[in-house]
């Protein structure tokens, strides 16, 4: 007669030290989604810039389609969490942004392009979301739950500082087209990191019961936050599209630009312990607001000087803040919603965001097309910032 064996523990229940454990692994998803899927692509914009001919309203159009797919992502993430584990719609989303990416390197025409860029932001918005409701969960009975968030968005800065090391040396060649070598080795680094966030993550789990059947919430509840959050979407990709172009056309040293990229992705590392308190102890919009203050003022910095100190500035501040943003908003549901609430919480400031990022680099671009180039861009995107600051200082915790 054979005895049945006890089920693991689910990870919410799991020890402190498993549980941290746990969130590093997710923050891998992280990584994935937004530092290599996205943000690896101010590294490769001025080298494809230059190879494909491209205006700055087309090198800010590559990232606008990247965020429609995440938009399309997020819009489909209810049906697909009401579906699927929300652990296995996280792992398909990493393998599928593996696959775009790779991609990126057997192509050079700017439609095959335009829509490999789409599919890299459908699959990141699966990867992203799913990871984002996974480390809710993993938070809930935390010691202390702003750093299990905290760790989840900070892993955005490890694919940074990847893309930081890895994209310059191959993306530099003399030969044409040599940029794809550099999207060739982004999906592999990609399809690594989802491998081992498959292979740690077997105890953690959030049923479709419980992550895509749950409550409807009332987004006027939560609207000056949610304006706030569509300006820092509005705002802050115009910089992450092209800080690298603008560093380069002011003279910076190739190795100064690695050294500024890999600041600002140890910055988004730092993040999760910089502004776990504030999250945990805020249940308003007061976060939100202090951080899109400091991201308005991180963008001017290097308008007003291109001087390395103020350029390194920058990046250090801008780093330490913007994945804190994200972060503020799944705090703020899960502060002010019920965990069945927590699904439709999460994705409704992420269609925003993808909102304000699908503006963002065209109007951006388009610009810097303009009398004024790329700097009279970063005052628009700072502006932007700034405003969203003062519209999330509305916003009260609710009842």
């Amino acid at each position: 007669m054979s005895t049945a064996r006890p089920s693991p523990a689910p990870a919410a229940d799991a020890p402190q030290p498993a549980r941290l454990g746990i969130a590093i692994s997710l923050a891998l998803a992280a990584a994935v989604s937004l530092g290599l899927a996205r943000f690896s692509y101010a590294l490769l914009l001025p080298p494809m810039r230059a190879d494909l001919g491209w205006s700055y309203f087309t090198a800010g159009a590559m990232n606008t389609v990247n965020a429609a797919g995440y938009l399309a992502g997020a819009l489909l993430l209810p049906r697909a969490l009401a579906r699927w584990d929300a652990r296995h719609v996280l792992l398909a989303g990493g393998a599928g942004a593996a696959l775009a990416l790779a991609l990126h390197g057997l192509v050079a025409g700017d439609g095959l392009l335009f829509m490999l860029r789409f599919l890299t932001g459908l699959a990141s918005a699966a990867t992203f979301v799913a990871g984002g409701l996974l480390a809710a969960r993993l938070a809930q009975r935390a010691t202390r739950p702003g750093l299990v968030l905290g760790l989840y968005y900070g892993g955005t800065g490890l694919g940074i500082v990847l893309s930081a090391l890895v994209v310059p040396p191959l993306a530099g060649g003399a030969a044409a087209h040599a940029w794809q070598h550099a999207w060739l080795a982004l999906g592999a680094l990609a399809a690594l990191c989802t491998a081992i966030t498959a292979a740690t993550t077997g105890t953690l789990a959030a049923h479709p019961s419980a992550a895509g059947g749950g409550q409807r919430v009332r987004w006027a509840a939560f609207g000056w936050l949610l304006a706030g959050y569509l300006m820092f979407g509005l705002g802050y990709i115009g910089y992450m599209t092209f800080v690298v172009t603008l560093l380069r056309e002011q003279g910076l040293a190739p190795r100064l630009i690695v050294a500024f990229y890999v600041l600002l992705g140890l910055g988004v590392v730092a993040s999760s312990w910089l502004w776990a308190g504030l999250l945990q102890r805020w249940r308003g919009g007061q976060p939100l607001a202090l951080l899109n203050g400091l991201l308005a003022a991180a963008t001017l910095l290097p308008v007003v000087s291109a001087h390395p100190v103020a350029v390194f500035a920058s990046g250090a501040l801008f780093g330490a803040v913007f994945l804190s943003v994200v972060a503020a908003t799944t705090a703020f549901v899960r502060h002010n919603l019920p965990p069945a609430a927590w699904p439709a919480g999460i994705s409704a400031f992420t269609i925003v965001f993808a909102a304000g990022q699908i503006v963002g680099p065209s109007i951006t671009g388009w610009v810097a097309d303009g009398p004024g180039g790329l700097a009279r861009g970063f005052v628009l995107s700072a502006a932007a910032l700034a405003l969203g600051a003062g519209l999330a200082l509305k916003q009260r915790p609710l009842g």
